[in-house]
């Protein structure tokens, strides 16, 4: 993208914003989004391998139909660790507190959010909810399942108010960082930025904040809720004091499933970047994928009930839940569509990033279609809580959200860290947590509709075979990432210099060095032409020579 200033290239190099403020202090009280963005990353994977490791764990178990590792409670306090650390600790703040906070203001050309100090307090509140997560580990753990559902969450002896305390807190700073986004974006976009030349990850963060805001105070209220009935006993949800478990159902639901979207929205902006610039091409329906991110945020407030076709609910709001699931496959398949065109006699550079958008749409493909599957009245009430719904909705977070995150931090890697990886390494790694992801998940829908149903310790041995499998297809998965991370955690140590512009990117991010100066930019960049008006680079001496 042309600006009005010299490019960063022209510039003699200044320090980065690791070189300035250094110690420990000033990054505890940094008010840099760069920074922050950062400690979020870090924050995140740290409760991934946390998360990672229960699940490594539960599939070990699962490997013979007894119980011969660990005992049914303790099974149920790992996956439920392994959901609600990965869910509220991981999948939902993952892209957009990490990338979103470190690009968002690169992508629209200012120095930072329009409230940094709120930026801060947010990143604070996370790591407060945080241990409180810690603190239910500790204190023995939960075995309620991540939705923390009543009647279990308020007759368990486990440790539940310190979880959905964690949860509860954790979501101030989700509805702190949607507001400052959103403001960002209506207010300090660079001249020459309008909304037809944002970015497509802009786009979906910016939906993404709209779900957060409006959302997550629904979450509060209902864990508030459950709180008071734990501790005061007055019966709100459970039927032994009077109160109604569906009420929670339907109070849980309209927050959760748009937070499917508050996870994989950043995921689809991800995407669209990555096909559009390693492809070479002008992404195909600029405006209906940008549009699409904003009807998913609208359409996602409406379809809750879909989890709830076997709690009794009437036939009539059964089926309109059902259409309105069906409805939301429209906006999802526009971006599918464009994605693809745009691949269409593109020029594509088979790196990195590119493999795993290209893995990106095999493995959400799946996901998006099997969820039709659970859309309908009939087929649902045979695959409800079975490992149909495990595999579906790991292809839908693991192999859509996690997957297009992993690519973004290798597509952003070197702006972020002033570093490249090794091109070669990081092949053999797409590879591994490609073959070992779908090991691991793809036979799962087999056994659901076979019957076999989830969160089950023990099962019967016709069931054995998939799930020796699924656990050796988990190892390869659990190899795979291990590896990607030795291999980006030795760039920063012994990796070349980055360029400023590696990939040929036209967006604003890609106008400063790398990795960036604290102040983001010399001087007022102008967006002058399309974020998606590619220049031609010469790729000889790319990525793939290091």
């Amino acid at each position: 993208m042309a600006t009005a200033h010299t490019p960063a290239t022209e510039h003699a190099r200044e320090p980065s914003f690791y070189e300035g403020k250094t110690g420990f202090k000033n990054w505890f009280i940094t008010l840099d989004h760069k920074r922050l963005g950062m400690m979020y990353l870090v924050g995140t994977m740290v409760f991934f391998l946390v998360g990672g490791i229960a699940a490594l764990t539960l599939r070990t178990e699962l490997l013979t139909p007894e119980q011969d590792l660990v005992s049914a409670t303790t099974f149920n306090k790992l996956f439920t660790v392994h959901g609600a650390v990965m869910v509220f600790l991981v999948i939902i703040p993952a892209v957009p507190a990490a990338l979103g906070n470190f690009l968002l203001p690169l992508m629209l050309g200012v120095k930072d959010v329009a409230f940094p100090r709120l930026n801060l307090l947010s990143f604070w509140v996370y790591c407060f909810g945080a241990c409180f997560f810690l603190f239910t580990l500790f204190a023995g753990g939960l075995d309620t399942g991540w939705t923390f559902y009543t009647p279990y969450s308020t007759t368990t002896g486990t440790a539940m108010l310190s979880a959905t305390a964690g949860a509860f807190i954790l979501g101030f700073s989700s509805i702190l960082t949607g507001v400052n986004f959103i403001v960002t974006v209506h207010k300090m976009r660079a001249p020459g930025l309008t909304w037809n030349r944002l970015p497509l990850f802009v786009w979906a963060i910016y939906s993404t904040a709209v779900i957060q805001i409006l959302a997550t105070p629904v979450l509060a209220i209902t864990l508030l809720l459950l709180i008071v009935e734990r501790t005061l006993n007055i019966g709100i949800f459970d039927p032994a004091m009077g109160g109604d478990p569906v009420l929670y159902q339907h109070f849980f639901w309209f927050y959760s499933h748009p937070a499917v979207y508050i996870m994989i929205l950043p995921g689809f902006g991800i995407i669209s970047e990555l096909i559009a610039v390693h492809s070479r091409k002008h992404i195909f329906g600029y405006k209906a994928i940008a549009l699409s991110s904003i009807a998913i945020a609208i359409i996602s407030f409406l379809v809750w009930g879909h989890h709830m076709f076997v709690s009794g609910q009437s036939e009539l709001a059964g089926v309109v839940f059902s259409f309105l699931t069906f409805a939301v496959a429209v906006p999802t398949a526009i971006k599918v569509f464009s994605w693809v065109a745009t691949l269409y006699k593109g020029s594509i550079e088979f790196n990195t990033p590119m493999l795993y958008a290209l893995a990106f749409l095999f493995t959400f493909s799946i996901g998006g279609l099997t969820g039709i599957f659970l859309g309908s009245l009939s087929v649902d009430v045979h695959l409800h809580d079975t490992y149909f719904v495990v595999a579906h909705f790991h292809y839908v977070m693991m192999g859509g959200t996690i997957i297009a995150f992993i690519g973004g931090i290798h597509h952003w890697w070197g702006k972020m860290t002033g570093r490249m990886f090794n091109e070669a390494h990081a092949k053999w790694g797409v590879l591994l947590v490609f073959i070992g992801f779908n090991m691991t998940f793809f036979n799962q829908f087999v056994i659901g509709q076979q019957g076999m149903p989830r969160r089950y310790a023990t099962y019967v041995p016709q069931f054995q075979q998939q799930h020796v499998l699924s656990t050796i297809g988990s190892y390869i998965l659990g190899v795979g990432l291990l590896w990607t991370a030795i291999y980006l955690l030795r760039s920063l140590r012994s990796g070349p210099q980055a360029p400023d512009n590696p990939y040929g990117g036209a967006s604003l991010e890609w106008q400063t060095q790398s990795p960036p100066i604290e102040h983001n930019f010399h001087g007022q960049p102008v967006a002058d032409t399309d974020p998606y008006n590619f220049p031609q680079i010469d790729r000889s001496g790319g990525m793939d020579a290091h």
